[in-house]
């Protein structure tokens, strides 16, 4: 079994910046994908960011991209979230995935059922 638990959340005026954490205990191998998703009631949960297994590759979503960091210590198996220039509609709860297997070549995962576990999810509000 795999779990994930997500800290880090809160209230941030616009601007500001925030780190998530995700911390990953159980089976895990450095060489399964993590991403970021994140979602607001009454929508369907969206891809934010994902980190590919040598850690070189990483992949965002358009709205993020120069904004946010994706990154992993894999020693540690953690991977954070680095958030800046955060704006109103960056207010979800964000959720953190694994990918249970290792990929070989350069594929991208970026929809919900491309992975296997989740964590429960921490509140991001940015105020305006």
């Amino acid at each position: 079994q795999v779990q994930l638990v997500e800290s880090g959340g809160g209230l941030v005026q616009a601007g500001g910046s925030l780190r998530l954490s995700c911390a990953a205990s159980g089976r895990t191998l450095s060489t399964w994908t993590m991403g970021w998703f994140r979602q607001n009631p009454g929508k369907e949960r969206e891809f934010v960011a994902a980190i590919y297994w040598s850690g070189d590759r990483t992949d965002y979503a358009d709205s993020v991209k120069g904004r946010f960091t994706i990154s992993r210590d894999n020693a540690a198996k953690i991977v954070y979230l680095q958030m800046n220039s955060l704006k109103p509609e960056d207010t979800a709860v964000y959720y953190c995935a694994t990918r249970a297997r290792t990929d070989w070549g350069a594929p991208t995962f970026r929809y919900e059922y491309d992975y296997d576990y989740w964590g429960r999810g921490t509140q991001v509000t940015v105020s305006s």
